[in-house]
């Protein structure tokens, strides 16, 4: 394919950025949970955990592709084509303490999907996952032997060569909500549905590597509507109203049981990736009092840094359920990693939905998204990691 997919980039409408949907400081919905040791019991049996580590400047190996050269990549995602002047952000990889994590390698990728069906699902920000694993296999296809196509909220790149697929599903919630529709989803009241992940899951059957991923929805507030019975368009619909953190345990469990029920471990191997974390206040990391990610072009460098207390209390909540599986689940923890790099967020850097106001170009840090990630960039090390549990190495 040649130039950006109009069509395609329509389907990246993401809440609204800012503390009103994301103040994790104001919505503090995990903080009574104690604080869980931010391991999965797949990782406790293993020697080295990839997760724990530091980023060193790599001037030789990174970016792993160009952004002009992905045609593949989001307007919301571009950040050199809209402006961004440095490129530093492309230039880290990920080094464990105790271990060396194997370089991706595309053709061995590929090899590995001969025959199969790869698919990320969740939000926006599984979707950039997705998107940085289509960018860092599609060099190695020829032009006319790969495709990409949208329909409703499945999206499928094809490698014809290799009669493999690798594919997003959009289900922000993993349940079914009033926010399923894969354009116009922009709504604050949220709604899911109780025990209604088969509406999704038929979609995901059949898939040899599925690679889940549910949080941003959720941080709405301290409760959350669930829809017993009636559509969400009914007057008398029923819903009971229960906090946020039973809601999320609520789709993490039906989540597992559907798991256990569709999956095959013999044949398949599925995937949760943790929370990917914003950096919507720079206080946090001893900045100033008002500011983001805005302008922000170094890492932060306290190995110790956690931001909010909400990030470890949910990777309790994930793990809680996880660790209780009768099904292998690898836990992708990449959130303290991520937490590391506010450098590497799109800020002001992409494609914006609506004509920005003269107040709002004034002050740059009230539109920055410090939610989403450039392409190239920390996605792609989510990939690496993701490969090198594939391969065991």
């Amino acid at each position: 394919m040649k130039g950006r997919l109009s069509r395609y980039h329509l389907l990246f409408i993401a809440p609204l950025v800012g503390v009103i949907l994301y103040g994790e400081d104001k919505f503090c919905i995990f903080r009574r949970i104690p604080t869980p040791s931010y391991s999965s019991t797949a990782e406790k049996k293993k020697e080295c955990d990839v997760f724990s580590g530091r980023w060193v400047r790599d001037e030789t190996t990174r970016p792993l592709y160009e952004e002009w050269e992905c045609p593949y990549i989001q307007p919301q995602l571009t950040c050199q084509e809209h402006g961004r002047p440095d490129r530093d952000y492309q230039r880290w990889r990920w080094q464990p303490h105790q271990c060396t994590i194997p370089s991706f390698n595309a053709t061995l990728m590929l090899e590995s999907l001969r025959g199969k069906r790869m698919m990320y699902v969740g939000d926006s920000l599984n979707r950039g996952q997705f998107v940085s694993m289509v960018c860092l296999l599609h060099r190695s296809i020829p032009e006319d032997s790969k495709s990409f196509e949208t329909n409703g909220s499945l999206t499928v790149f094809t490698a014809k060569d290799y009669n493999a697929t690798v594919e997003f599903y959009w289900a922000p919630f993993l349940l079914e909500s009033n926010s399923d529709d894969a354009v116009v989803h922009r709504i604050s009241d949220r709604i899911v549905r109780r025990g209604s992940i088969n509406k999704h899951g038929k979609h995901w059957k059949g898939v040899d590597i599925l690679v889940f991923n549910t949080y941003l929805w959720w941080m709405t507030g301290l409760s959350f509507n669930v829809l017993i019975r009636g559509s969400f368009e009914d007057e008398d619909k029923e819903m009971v109203k229960v906090t946020t953190e039973e809601a999320y345990g609520m789709a993490i469990k039906t989540m597992m049981r559907w798991i256990v029920k569709n999956m095959d471990p013999n044949k398949s191997r599925v995937f949760f990736t943790s929370m990917s974390p914003s950096h919507l206040k720079s206080i946090d990391w001893g900045g100033e009092v008002n500011g983001n990610c805005y302008n922000e072009t170094r890492m932060i460098e306290d190995s110790e840094y956690w931001g909010s207390d909400c990030r470890k209390s949910i990777m309790g909540v994930i793990e809680r359920v996880l660790s209780k599986s009768t099904y292998p689940i690898t836990f992708l923890n990449i959130t303290q990693l991520s937490g590391y790099r506010k450098d590497a967020h799109t800020s002001i850097y992409k494609q914006q939905w609506s004509p920005l106001t003269p107040e709002q170009l004034a002050n740059p840090v009230s539109y920055a998204d410090c939610v989403h990630w450039c392409l190239p960039g920390l996605q792609d090390t989510w990939n690496e990691l993701l490969f090198a549990k594939l391969f065991q190495f």
